[in-house]
């Protein structure tokens, strides 16, 4: 119910599928990641003390982003930091994707409402470099 792509040694995605279960709190990204995706189960009346986040200057140089799928389905293809097509994944409802690295383009395959998470302050033009898609007859899913 997790699935991690990777390129050599590096991560280039974690997808968390909306069957996933298991007790207590679990992370799924190493601590040096920019964004950080982990998953909590706990009972009712389970309390997490009040807390607040101290001030912790860090340098943020490669955006990773989180995906929500609320409704619908897309295909997800990821590409090298090279901009080299590696594979594609179908994302669905209530599916989680967290993109650490390399490239990635999406088709909507249904209606799809997704919310999106990355860290700011977004750079309009300087934040992406956009490059053309993979051709439909090279597609390869390693699911």
């Amino acid at each position: 119910m997790i699935e991690t792509i990777k390129h050599i040694d590096q991560t280039i995605g974690i997808i968390i599928r909306s069957g996933y279960h298991n007790d207590g709190i679990e992370f799924f990204t190493p601590s040096m990641f920019s964004q950080q995706l982990g998953y909590m189960n706990r009972p009712a009346g389970y309390q997490i003390d009040p807390h607040v986040h101290n001030p912790v200057e860090r340098a943020v140089v490669w955006t990773q982003e989180v995906l929500f799928i609320k409704s619908g389905k897309v295909r997800v293809d990821f590409f090298t930091d090279g901009r080299h097509y590696l594979e594609s994944r179908v994302v669905s409802t209530g599916d989680v994707l967290l993109l650490a690295a390399g490239g990635h383009g999406f088709e909507m395959l249904e209606p799809t409402e997704m919310i999106e998470v990355k860290q700011g302050p977004y750079c309009g033009d300087q934040d992406k470099t956009r490059f053309e898609p993979i051709d439909a007859d090279r597609i390869r899913f390693n699911d």
